[in-house]
């Protein structure tokens, strides 16, 4: 309550309060302006009763206005600010969200704000809306103002992050939650309540182009990550909006775009791989907030599903917050899926279904109409429309718009973007480094053994890729070339060659039709040549950039884009030494790098301090310790190739005088699931499982001792597996069920603790029904899916 009281005392300072309302009382707001503290306006009384008193308050139009999202400024809003017009449009009456509002997407000219930045400036313009809403319509219902939050809040200078295929790969859970905590400090401090994170989808098809967006292919890791995101987030005061629900990472044949959609998904594999990461977060964590996809599942839109909106969220898993709806998810219902006559009619199945709050990048009015309409028309009760209130409602309640609807102004500058955040964004990218290859130890690089180094290719000097749709902007980007040259100084010649764009002028149809090197093409990998010539060792920087991975850009091919193939090959002809750092956000197939070349760095998709962290790992500042944690296929062919699998599946080719003769396959993984090195050696002893027999609802300890038996300081990335060795369906062949990443000194010990309980027992048996059946479960600890350094078991009688 007092930090209520400084609040409001602290905006009431500033101008934009300058007109002093008498709704703002002692310890209380009176939002519908008659004069008394009503239940709802009684920051005493249990939220569930407030929640009611306010539903009673409200009529039709108010209540279908707490149902769909208003996209802000740049999207949908014409205004910054509130103008005269607000009074005479649909959201006189409300509204439940305001989306990105003043917050200067990237690429997007139109949505530059003036009041995006200083920080101090954004809080003060989001209060100037809220008092809007608060204090000029008649029940003055707060707004829920939301924002993006994968890698970073989706804000001018905030806090960016590496994407989440690199936080990810640093198998780190409390750097993760820390991750959240920045990511929900920030965005309460600029005025958003609502972050629309973490992405809990399993991204099973390498050739999908939100792979970049995904914690990677295993829904235990997933799970994992994302509640410590969620948890760090809402430790903040701010709601976590998790996605994408359900089933929506596997469009057919991996296409994006328009094509999202057709999951081939059996119901089992749908429960235990895709649906497992938001049911653990959801009972675990509690957020506030899940979005519907866009997709089917079994010719049933999601967000048209009660199965997935009513029964599964909210009957099983025990949801308690609001569903928002993917942009165009409802509309899709009748235009792309087809089993609605028009929007009105994917609008009640909809509402009916489970949804909450509608949202897309047109004006709310025709959705809003709709409900009502239905309402008036007898086709929909005014009961859904109730309980779906309900829900945005309080949600509202619980983060605190209703007893603290203001920024406080003043904390805004001191909250967003500090040095220990940029320490921390540097950190996290140095993290998710993963050493992939190191022949002879040739990393680290000395930084005094090489006078002239050429650092070549297109990502070596590119910067736009590490500022995304969904991170913040108008961050200093250093690139790897520059991070390099910045480290050697003026003792080394570093020089710089593109060699090749990212993509040729055919791409992406070069991908299925080859055509010769223009002369504009051989022209620069032939100036890239003469220079490594020059030189004593070549770093070839290549891979992917914001147009070649991301939402929308799935891959026909995981292949180096565009000419970058010829030009690793060009550059590896001239014998001199070349380490190639890959900039990817997806799994590619480098078979010919990983076979010729020396030394191999995955830089995965960083942010801002890209080119430190890799210069940083190059040259044994740091030490890298990140894993894989996608499998990395040799071929697209060999899609689906992924973790956990199921026995057999991933087989080899019979060999020579068995059907098949070996012919005609590629066989095993290029980097399996959980992969990676590091420039020291870990060794694994003393295996202990205790108990050895115990009943199918016990706990099982385990623990494991890890030396660093090398010389140099390094972080490993203890990884435990559990084998169900015969189930009454097919078990997976392992299944991860514990990691814990840690740091050791040379020659240091430490013991590694992990629980396993029932839950990471269960299968789903011939029933349907959640269970742990007696039998044998073999315990697997190592560095990787397929590098297992000890084994135990224990039976459950």
């Amino acid at each position: 309550m007092k930090r209520f009281l400084t609040t409001v005392a602290c905006c009431a300072s500033l101008s934009l309060f300058a007109q002093t309302s008498s709704i703002y009382k002692k310890g209380w707001i009176d939002f519908n302006k008659n004069g008394r503290k009503d239940v709802f306006e009684d920051p005493a009384q249990p939220v569930d009763k407030r929640v009611e008193d306010l539903l009673s308050q409200m009529t039709l139009n108010e209540k279908t206005c707490q149902l769909a999202t208003l996209y802000g400024y740049g999207r949908v809003l014409k205004d910054e600010l509130p103008t005269a017009g607000w009074k005479d449009s649909i959201w006189k009456d409300g509204i439940a969200n305001i989306d990105e509002h003043l917050n200067s997407l990237p690429f997007k000219p139109e949505a530059q704000s003036q009041y995006s930045f200083p920080f101090s400036k954004h809080a003060d313009a989001i209060n100037t809306v809220q008092k809007w809403f608060i204090e000029q319509t008649r029940l003055g219902i707060p707004v829920d103002f939301t924002n993006e939050g994968i890698h970073g809040l989706t804000h001018d200078r905030a806090t960016s992050l590496p994407a989440p295929i690199s936080i990810g790969a640093t198998w780190n859970k409390q750097l993760v939650r820390q991750a959240g905590e920045i990511v929900g400090r920030e965005g309460k401090a600029l005025g958003y309540t609502n972050i629309y994170a973490p992405i809990l989808d399993p991204a099973r098809d390498q050739r999908w182009g939100r792979t970049v967006e995904c914690y990677g292919e295993d829904p235990f890791l997933i799970a994992e990550l994302g509640k410590q995101m969620t948890l760090g987030i809402q430790s903040q005061g701010v709601a976590a909006t998790i996605k994408h629900f359900a089933v929506y990472s596997v469009p057919k044949g991996g296409r994006d775009g328009e094509a999202r959609t057709d999951p081939h998904v059996a119901p089992r594999e749908m429960h235990l791989l895709y649906l497992y990461p938001f049911k653990r977060v959801i009972m675990e964590a509690k957020p506030l907030g899940v979005m519907s996809s866009y997709n089917d599942w079994d010719g049933v839109p999601v967000t048209g599903s009660h199965y997935f909106l009513t029964q599964l969220l909210r009957e099983q898993y025990g949801f308690n917050g609001y569903v928002t709806s993917d942009s165009r998810a409802v509309e899709y219902i009748w235009e792309k899926h087809h089993v609605a006559q028009d929007f009105k009619e994917a609008t009640r199945q909809a509402v009916e279904a489970g949804l909450n709050v509608w949202t897309n990048f047109d004006p709310p009015n025709a959705y809003i109409n709709n409900v009502r309409e239905l309402v008036k028309e007898g086709k929909m009760s005014i009961n859904v429309v109730d309980a779906r209130v309900r829900d945005v409602l309080r949600v509202k309640f619980i983060v605190g718009l209703f007893d603290q609807p203001y920024v406080d102004v003043k904390q805004a500058d001191k909250l967003v973007h500090t040095p220990s955040d940029e320490a921390f964004s540097k950190e996290i990218n140095r993290q998710s480094m993963v050493l992939l290859k190191n022949t002879n130890n040739l990393l680290p690089l000395s930084k005094t053994a090489y006078k002239n180094i050429l650092v070549a290719g297109p990502m070596a000097d590119a910067t736009k890729y590490a500022i995304s749709r969904y991170g913040p902007s108008n961050n200093p980007v250093t690139s790897v070339f520059q991070g390099i040259k910045n480290m050697l100084g003026s003792n080394v010649n570093v020089t710089y060659e593109m060699g090749c764009h990212i993509t040729g002028d055919n791409w992406p149809e070069s991908e299925i039709i080859y055509t010769p090197l223009t002369n504009e093409e051989r022209a620069g990998i032939d100036k890239a040549v003469t220079a490594a010539r020059q030189s004593d060792i070549i770093i070839a920087v290549l891979g992917e950039d914001e147009k070649t991975v991301g939402e929308g850009l799935s891959r026909t091919s995981l292949d180096l884009p565009g000419r970058q193939q010829q030009l690793l090959e060009a550059l590896y002809a001239t014998g001199k030494p070349v380490v190639l750092v890959m900039t990817t956000g997806q799994p590619l197939t480098i078979n010919w790098a990983n076979k010729f070349l020396p030394a191999i760095l995955n830089a995965g998709f960083p942010g801002p301090s890209a080119g430190e962290a890799v210069a940083e790992t190059l040259f044994g500042d740091y030490n890298p310790g990140g894993k894989l944690t996608m499998t990395y296929p040799k071929s697209t062919g060999q899609i689906e190739f992924n973790f956990p699998f199921k026995p057999g599946s991933h087989a080899d080719q019979p060999p020579r005088g068995r059907n098949g003769a070996g012919f005609t396959s590629a066989n095993g993984s290029l980097y399996p699931f959980g992969f990676g090195l590091s420039y020291t050696s870990f060794t694994y002893s003393n295996l202990v499982v205790t108990p050895a027999k115990l009943k199918s609802q016990a706990n099982v300890e385990i623990s494991v001792d890890i030396t660093n038996s090398g010389s140099r300081k390094g972080d490993e990335v203890v990884q435990l597996y559990i084998k169900d060795v015969q189930g009454s369906v097919i078990p997976y062949e392992m299944q991860l069920r514990g990691f814990e990443r840690i740091s050791l000194q040379p020659g240091e010990k430490k013991t590694v603790k992990f629980l396993i309980q029932p839950q990471d027992l269960e299968l789903l048996d011939k029933n349907m029904n959640w269970t742990v059946e007696p039998g044998v479960f073999e315990v697997w600890v190592g560095s990787s899916s397929e590098d297992i350094r000890l084994k135990k078991e224990f039976v459950v009688e």
